[in-house]
């Protein structure tokens, strides 16, 4: 029979359970919190295990300066910025509102002084100077703020400045900010030990680290607190136990205390009310999938890092994949490119999918394997 058009959207499925035995449905983990709008994120799987109000729009405070750093850390990987290099700091920088680093126009500072007021100390001139140094003025530097948020996928943000300070058209959600701090992590891993500073020196001038849990939870290492009067005390906090980092997400809380004890409450829940089970390592072929018109009939699939995920504790054994290959695949196929989605069940109830990529390049094949191809796929 002549292979219809509709044939094209068709795919393979292969059904794998995982961990035995079907355990009876436990209790779906969930605890109050006081705050505006929280957000718990497993930064390895990209799940929310809990949330309230995760799509308010919020006035994000110095939160904001998660994607100064962000667009700092980018221009100095595609060498725009260096470290050591010496940045003029101009009037509108030293007069910043709020808090400050203390950086003086009469004296040139490095773009890792910068950073480093801006992270530990919060500091509005640090933010400034290095939104200037990147786009030449401040306004043009939240254009940039902007773009990066779409390339993110940060659905409900927009900038208007690099410090936070209030705006009636800067705003963020709790679920953008956990994306943004869990890319920040992925993306410049050699940065983010900078979050882990409890305080810095400048100017003859000792400031502390605002973010309390990092002197009182030891798997706490970054990343940042926010305030102003109309956003309330918020807190942005990752801690990792074993293989396993959290990311909470804390808005428009009543104090300092209460930001720093309702994230502690929220980072302790989800460890033990979750279990992380590391379903495949990285570079493992999970399946061979076929390939049509290529040097080769099959390639290996998987993932390019380990796969983990956070199922409430105790319904690991509930847990069922099922690996969909968006066939058919035609060479060439780049490795990295993503051939087919994980899909994860819980319980009989969808829990989540994620794309699985080649783990090798298939070429194109010679003239003949791609004749006997284009008959196979016409009569399948």
């Amino acid at each position: 029979m002549r292979r219809s058009s509709c044939l094209l959207a068709l795919i393979s499925t292969v059904m794998l359970t995982l961990f035995g035995n079907v355990w009876a449905q436990s209790v779906e983990p969930s605890i109050d919190i006081a705050a505006r709008s929280w957000y718990l994120h497993d930064a390895a799987s990209g799940q929310v295990l809990l949330s309230s109000n995760p799509d308010e729009r919020v006035e994000p405070a110095s939160l904001t300066k998660l994607m100064t750093a962000y667009l700092a850390f980018a221009a100095i990987k595609q060498s725009k910025l260096r470290l050591e290099q010496n940045i003029a700091v101009s009037t509108q920088a030293w007069r910043a509102e709020g808090s400050r680093m203390f950086i003086d126009p009469k004296i040139p500072v490095t773009v890792d002084e910068l950073l480093h007021g801006m992270i530990i100390q919060s500091g509005n001139d640090a933010s400034i100077a290095l939104a200037e140094a990147i786009a030449g003025s401040e306004e043009n530097f939240a254009k940039q703020m902007n773009r990066e948020a779409q390339r993110l996928g940060l659905k409900n943000s927009s900038f208007r400045n690099a410090t936070g300070l209030p705006d009636p058209q800067h705003y963020t959600t709790a679920r953008d900010l956990a994306t943004l701090a869990s890319a920040l992590i992925r993306d410049f891993p050699e940065y983010y030990p900078l979050y882990s500073i409890k305080q810095y020196r400048y100017n003859n001038i000792t400031q502390p680290n605002r973010n309390r849990l990092l002197w009182s939870d030891p798997h706490v290492d970054g990343m940042k607190t926010g305030h102003t009067k109309t956003a309330g005390y918020c807190l942005i906090a990752s801690a990792k136990r074993g293989e396993r980092r959290l990311i909470s997400v804390m808005l428009g809380t009543a104090s300092e205390n209460a930001r720093a004890n309702e994230s502690q409450r929220l980072l302790n829940f989800g460890f033990q009310a979750f279990d992380g089970l590391k379903l495949y390592t990285g570079g493992q072929a999970i399946a061979q999938l076929p390939v049509y018109k290529g040097a080769q009939r099959k390639l290996k699939a998987g993932f390019s890092h380990d796969f983990m995920i956070s199922v409430p504790a105790g319904m690991g054994k509930q847990l069922t994949v099922e690996l969909v290959s968006l066939q058919p695949l035609l060479a060439p196929v780049a490795a990295g490119q993503q051939v087919a989605r994980l899909k994860l069940t819980l319980a009989g109830k969808p829990y989540g999918e994620f794309p699985v990529v080649a783990l090798e390049e298939v070429p194109i094949g010679n003239i003949f394997s791609r004749g006997w191809d284009t008959l196979r796929l016409w009569f399948e």
